[in-house]
């Protein structure tokens, strides 16, 4: 309990300093995404693209931040270890695919008109 604690904590402190990139990237994907709602169609045919940028960012963040932290995966020897860097992974595909899937929606869709 103490090591999800300490995450917690960790994670909480990043967040205080990284606070105004997260704001600039919530309304550059609120604005993306007014946008392509605009525009009206292609959301289907962006979500299969969206997916598999989502799964490529995944599979990078994973591979990529035990070298960006100066550890390596195979310095990964506890759960709560391999638990926080799938969890980065997972957050890194949710935030492309957040992206991408409205950009394919803008680049693809039709006007409504």
């Amino acid at each position: 309990m103490y090591e999800i604690w300490l995450t917690l904590n960790i994670l909480w402190e990043l967040m205080l300093g990284a606070w105004p990139l997260v704001l600039a990237a919530v309304l550059a994907w609120v604005v993306l995404t007014g946008l392509a709602l605009a525009k009206g169609r292609g959301w289907g045919a962006a979500l299969k693209p969206a997916l598999l940028a989502a799964v490529v960012g995944a599979v990078v963040a994973v591979l990529a931040v035990p070298t960006l932290t100066k550890s390596s995966l195979g310095e990964l020897s506890y759960w709560v270890d391999w638990a926080n860097v799938v969890g980065i992974g997972a957050a890194v595909g949710a935030v492309v695919a957040a992206f991408v899937w409205p950009l394919g929606a803008l680049l693809r869709g039709g006007s409504r008109a």
